[in-house]
Formats: C-alpha cells, sequence, structure tokens
C-alpha cells in the first residue's frame, strides 16, 4: 500500500457515566483496512474526510457507519487538530466530541470491528491507538494542537 496524506476524524462519544465509545478493529489487516495500520487495537469511531464533505458530516457519517449511532452535526464539536503520522501513512486528524447521540450500537457485519466498550477516559486500554489516546488526551487537557509535534 502507497503512503498517504490525507484529513480524517475521531469522535468521541460519552455514555451517561462520562465513559468513552471504544471500537476495538479486527486483528487482520485486510478486513481492519486501516491506512494506519490499527488492527486489533481500540479507537474512536473515526475515519476519513471526502471530497466536499464537512468535517461535521464526516462525523456523522463515520459513527453511523461503525456504530449505527446517530449524531447531529449541531451536537458535535472541533476539540483538536493532530499531526498523526507513522510509518505507514500521515493524517491531519480532527478530533471531536459529540454531545449526544441517539439509537441502539451495532457493529454491523463488516468484521472491521469485532467488539466495543465504554472506558474511563483515564484509564484506557493498553491497546489504545495512538491517535484515539491523543483525541481523548487533548479532550481532557483543553488543547487544540501542539506546535512542532
Amino acid at each position: 500500500m502507497d503512503k498517504v496524506m490525507g484529513i480524517g476524524v475521531g469522535v468521541i462519544l460519552l455514555n451517561e457515566e462520562n465513559k468513552v465509545l471504544l471500537l476495538l478493529r479486527n486483528s487482520d489487516e485486510k478486513i481492519a483496512d486501516s491506512n494506519m495500520h490499527y488492527e486489533g487495537q481500540y479507537t474512536l469511531p473515526a475515519g476519513k474526510v471526502k471530497f466536499g464533505e464537512t468535517l461535521e458530516e464526516a462525523a456523522v457519517r463515520k459513527v453511523k457507519a461503525e456504530t449505527n449511532l446517530d449524531i447531529k452535526e449541531e451536537d458535535t464539536s472541533v476539540i483538536c487538530l493532530l499531526n498523526d503520522h507513522n510509518e505507514y501513512a500521515h493524517y491531519a486528524t480532527i478530533g471531536l466530541v459529540a454531545k449526544k447521540y441517539s439509537g441502539d450500537l451495532d457493529l454491523g457485519d463488516s468484521l472491521e470491528h469485532i467488539g466495543y466498550m465504554y472506558a474511563d477516559l483515564n484509564d484506557l486500554p493498553l491497546n489504545t491507538c495512538k491517535s484515539s489516546k491523543e483525541i481523548i488526551d487533548r479532550y481532557l487537557n483543553n488543547t487544540f494542537y501542539i506546535r512542532g509535534e
């Protein structure tokens, strides 16, 4: 796979206990289908922004596609910008938080995600991907961007 530079979103969804929804990606790299190679790791609902799409539209689309939950554009807030890269890919990743959501959680039939959990914001699983950890950390510390990262 060629290295890519793109724009992505990661969305924090908090339940009534203030725990964050994390999705467990399949450990098979073909099924997990991640340019960043986060197979076998927990991630926020996340993905690429399509051409012509707003950040909020991308967040609504990715949350629905990955969780079957519904969020509204007006209930989302941009909270951070990451210079998100590893040896496989490079993204400008925008972190958002959705103030509320509705629907029944369903990971669907794709097997891209094989499980989920609600985790304490200060006690994430060890196998939480770097990008999701950083978005959550920025949310907790109210830090939008770190120069030179």
